[in-house]
């Protein structure tokens, strides 16, 4: 006798050698034998072979009709057996009815199971939900199918076009269009990107980086919405200077101006300027939303988007003939040493004379013609003479950064700038330390020091940059609400405030100054943070965030044009410098890459490589090391990386986030990044370009 039986969910057959109470024990055609339990056999059959019957009722249960069996079943519980009559209109033969329950079980959006060999037709209103499920999930396959065939003979279906960048970066893994994409990818033996790419979704792998940008922390455009410039108080007094700002040739966002006035003493009244957005936007209102949600200004070479939007930054940025309403800070100096006697800051209107440009006075403007008094351009006598007192603020910074116990500042690094145009780029190499940077640079640290004391002084709250610890120690930068010493910078505060157009930060003190100024000894009370504020805390945390994450989306975007340049210079056989260990940087530009197994050199010796090929995608380069060339070559780069020991593995490099965008803190910045390597634009090569 044999035996047709449910085990595991598997419809099995098998002969039966014994029985022993409620169980059997059944050999099966491959000569196992097992245990198979009464309740678990639905046919005991003579004839035929148990391989026979299973094979017959496989292929008799294709052909039997599911809609018809279906109408037949009516809508009462049935047993299977009472079905087969019904359906094959007499007692159902062996194969017969191991048919059915083949069909039965195949088909659970049909009937449902109730028991052994106890089924029940579904409704008609779930069995037609279901059918059309299966119907359109067929239709989704075959649409899905033909996505794939598309991708694979390198055309971008149509439905992908509006959702490549969500394909790529933040995906829905489940959707019909990201397994096509994925379907495709396995066949090509490639990866979503590469294939975007190959196919037209996206243009350019500098559309890949910035897109990917985009979609996370601009995820609903770079745009803003059409909001009211915010006027200020028009009973501003006229300040009675003629000042000029001192930037790159790209720098739209003019936050900084100067003045030299000589009195009638002898003395000189020099005046540090900033523009004064916090005397419109006010903390709550709708540009402050803005700001708030932005952080900062991104910066990437050859483009930018901006904190604030481009009808606030025109009224209030400091151009050339036009009054702006500005943050004053006057240093009474006396020439002779170049001490300061005094300072005052006040809220007022500086007219605008000039808006000198680096790119047009570097080559005029150096230390040699300024000792020599020599040369023709704009301002020069202001120049000369804030140049004298730049070289004492910076001997006096020196002198306290030793009492830190710190190492004096290397000044002999390079820098590089990028400029995009029609996607050409020029990588320009500028010596870091030059005049008109040192004259920017130390005017800046003196306005931010100057002011982090002034809201100290007056119990107001502020965001302050913070440095401490051992030369031994890595000296992290840290961000706190309370004025500390800055050890890199060699200050006792330093309060971020000259660049409230392009940093939150700097705007947020801005208010609590403009308070200190406005309110004197009650400014605790009336300033927009009070003192232990959370909403201060906040701030801190989202900046840090914010401008981490557009410190690492500006190195990548230099990598990217780093190899851009390659690529336009044809370049194959090229310098590079020793960093570290098996870490070099291109003589040329700010790539930096890593030759693994390259026999340990000195820092500063320079190499000559084999550029293999690079990947514009993945922002790697292959290559070999060709020669070394005898160690005197090397001595003259290691002068331009500075004796101190550069994190390449923590990317220690300058901070400030656009030296391409604006000059005017890089120096002040780059002191801290010497030290402490907080992140931000790649200069002197560092790792974050790689």
């Amino acid at each position: 006798m044999n035996v047709f039986f449910e085990e595991s969910g598997d419809w099995k057959v098998g002969t039966i050698l014994s029985q022993a109470g409620e169980s059997f024990q059944v050999e099966m055609a491959s000569g196992k034998r097992s245990k198979v339990k009464a309740k678990d056999v639905l046919l005991q059959y003579a004839s035929p072979e148990p391989a026979e019957l299973l094979a017959q009722a496989q292929a008799m249960a294709q052909e039997i009709d599911l809609d018809f069996l279906w109408e037949v079943a009516g809508q009462e519980e049935f047993n299977f057996s009472a079905l087969g009559e019904e359906y094959f209109g007499h007692a159902p033969k062996a194969i017969e009815s191991a048919a059915l329950v083949l069909r039965l079980h195949s088909a659970p959006i049909y009937f449902h199971k109730k028991g052994r060999g106890m089924y029940k037709a579904a409704p008609e209103t779930t069995l037609k939900a279901a059918l059309a499920g299966i119907e359109k999930k067929k239709q989704q396959a075959l649409i899905q199918a033909g996505w794939v065939q598309e991708l694979v003979e390198q055309r971008l279906p149509a439905q992908f076009a509006p959702m490549v960048k969500q394909l790529l970066f933040k995906p829905d893994k489940n959707g019909s269009e990201y397994k096509a994409l994925d379907a495709a990818c396995q066949q090509l033996q490639t990866n979503p990107a590469r294939l975007m790419l190959a196919v037209g979704g996206i243009a350019s792998a500098k559309e890949l980086h910035y897109g990917r940008f985009l979609l996370e922390h601009f995820p609903k455009g770079i745009g803003f919405p059409t909001i009211p410039v915010p006027a200020f108080k028009a009973d501003l007094p006229l300040a009675a200077v003629a000042a000029f700002s001192i930037d790159d040739v790209t720098t739209t966002e003019i936050d900084d101006a100067f003045s030299v006035v000589k009195m009638d003493d002898g003395l000189l009244q020099i005046g540090i300027h900033i523009a004064a957005p916090g005397l419109g936007v006010r903390p709550g209102d709708a540009h402050d939303a803005i700001a708030r949600g932005r952080m900062s200004t991104v910066y990437m070479p050859g483009d930018k988007i901006t904190m604030l939007p481009d009808d606030l930054v025109a009224a209030y940025t400091l151009g050339a003939g036009q009054t702006r309403p500005a943050l004053s800070l006057y240093a009474i100096v006396n020439p002779a040493d170049w001490q300061v006697i005094s300072t005052h800051s006040r809220a007022e209107l500086v007219p605008m004379v000039s808006n000198l440009r680096h790119n047009d006075l570097d080559d005029l403007v150096n230390e040699e013609t300024l000792a020599a008094g020599i040369g023709d351009y704009p301002h020069k006598d202001e120049m000369c003479l804030l140049w004298g007192w730049a070289q004492t603020l910076e001997a006096g910074r020196m002198k306290k950064r030793e009492e830190f116990g710190l190492r004096p500042e290397q000044n002999n690094r390079i820098d590089f700038n990028f400029y995009v145009e029609n996607d050409i780029v020029s990588v320009v190499r500028r010596k870091r330390g030059a005049p008109l940077d040192k004259i920017v640079a130390e005017l800046m640290i003196f306005a931010n020091s100057t002011w982090g004391k002034l809201m100290h002084d007056h119990g107001v709250p502020g965001i302050y940059r913070s440095q401490g610890g051992g030369w031994g120690n890595k000296m992290q930068v840290r961000m706190v609400t309370h004025a500390a010493p800055h050890q890199g910078l060699g200050v006792d505060q330093y309060a971020w405030s000259t660049s409230p157009l392009r940093r939150y930060t700097d705007l947020v003190n801005q208010w609590q100054i403009l308070a200190c100024l406005e309110a004197g000894v009650t400014a605790p009370f009336v300033a927009p943070f009070k003192p232990r504020d959370a909403n201060l805390f906040a701030i801190v945390s989202a900046f840090d965030a914010a401008y981490a994450a557009y410190a690492d989306f500006q190195n990548t975007m230099e990598r990217y044009w780093c190899l851009r340049w390659l690529a336009q210079e044809h370049a194959r056989q090229v310098h590079a410098v020793v960093l570290k260990d098996e870490v070099l940087r291109l003589v040329d530009i700010p790539l930096v890459i890593r030759l693994a197994g390259m026999p340990s050199l000195a820092r500063g010796v320079q190499v000559k490589l084999d550029l293999i090929g690079w990947d514009e995608v993945d922002l790697t380069v292959e290559a070999r090391l060709l020669e070394v060339p005898v160690q005197a070559e090397g001595d003259a780069l290691a002068s331009e990386l500075g004796d101190e020991e550069e994190d390449i593995e923590s990317c220690e490099v300058v901070e400030e986030i656009a030296p391409t965008e604006d000059a005017n803190e890089v120096e002040a910045i780059a002191t801290e990044a010497s030290v402490e390597g907080d992140g931000g634009a790649s200069v002197d090569g560092g790792e974050p370009a790689a």
